[in-house]
């Protein structure tokens, strides 16, 4: 048997908390209704082209952004090269998330990325956003977010009128997620999405061990990601992976407020790398459901699936 990574035991305990709040949800089958996914990747721990279609028809996604990984290095920015291909799960680069948006051109789009602190990440970047690039990122690298390399890449958000979607993961990814709201000040052109354990975990106010990447219980709205959502226009989350979920469902009564007063801002992702998109191994369609049950009222629940992503990507 093949032991588990720590990504996969955390995403595992997170599935585990869910499957309870979740049991009485309806699925997420294929609707009628749109759904925009801003956060997805090919190759996903060796998951092919046909099985990524596949994932996202099963889970009612009627479009897809492809997050690309960056350029394979050993350096301290990938820890030693242990952090390739986002974090090491496998995710493809540039190339393959172009390659599937050619192939499905109405269903899938892509985004571009690099190694953050690489002296050739800017030149790949703009490649890649000049192709038809409608984001950047996933920045998933060990740099201090308010880098001089990083800033070089919340310049060239702003000059293309594309996204950047950063990875903020105390410790390891984007240090200094306290200080982000000088970028947001410094750069009121560049649009930031948050995304990860560090963004979701500080929807709190009382969380103040960062070290807790997956905090349970009961939430204090005026956490750090609840002001930068509300006193940032530039300012959007990502709602994926199984820190988004865990922030669904934690607090019911505190994530319908959430979900009522940053209805504008919040963006549909699944990040998930399962096959079968559904029930409980896929952490997306869970993410579906829990938005259906939880948002204020229907015209919300359809800005954050739908109509949000559509006009910040002007798809």
């Amino acid at each position: 048997m093949n032991a588990f990574s720590r990504r996969e035991f955390l995403a595992a305990s997170v599935a585990a908390g869910a499957i309870s709040f979740l049991k009485d949800l309806p699925a997420a089958e294929p609707a009628a209704e749109p759904i925009i996914d801003i956060h997805q990747h090919t190759n996903y721990r060796d998951r092919t082209v046909a099985q990524l279609v596949a994932h996202q028809k099963t889970m009612g996604v009627t479009q897809t952004i492809l997050l690309p990984a960056g350029t394979p290095v050993d350096r301290p920015s990938t820890g030693g090269g242990k952090h390739n291909y986002l974090g090491g799960v496998g995710a493809g680069g540039n190339e393959s998330v172009l390659a599937m948006s050619r192939q499905y051109p109405k269903e899938f789009f892509f985004g571009a990325n690099d190694v953050t602190d690489l002296p050739e990440a800017r030149g790949e970047v703009a490649k890649y956003l000049d192709l038809g690039g409608i984001i950047i990122g996933e920045q998933k690298f060990g740099v201090e977010l308010d880098s001089a390399e990083s800033q070089t890449l919340y310049k060239l958000a702003a000059e293309h009128r594309v996204p950047i979607l950063l990875h903020l993961q105390h410790g390891t990814y984007n240090l200094g997620f306290e200080r982000l709201h000088k970028m947001l000040e410094k750069y009121p052109q560049t649009t930031f999405i948050g995304h990860a354990q560090t963004w979701w975990a500080n929807i709190d106010k009382n969380h103040t061990d960062q070290r807790v990447l997956y905090p349970k219980g009961k939430v204090t709205p005026g956490g750090l990601t609840d002001r930068y959502l509300a006193d940032y226009p530039n300012m959007f989350a990502d709602m994926s992976a199984g820190s988004g979920l865990n922030a669904l469902t934690r607090d019911e009564d505190h994530t319908r407020g959430f979900l009522d007063r940053h209805q504008d801002k919040i963006l549909y992702g699944s990040d998930c790398d399962d096959r079968v998109g559904s029930g409980p191994a896929c952490s997306g369609s869970q993410t579906i459901a829990a938005i259906r049950k939880l948002a204020p009222h229907k015209a919300a629940e359809r800005k954050i699936l739908y109509e949000n992503a559509k006009k910040l990507f002007r798809l």
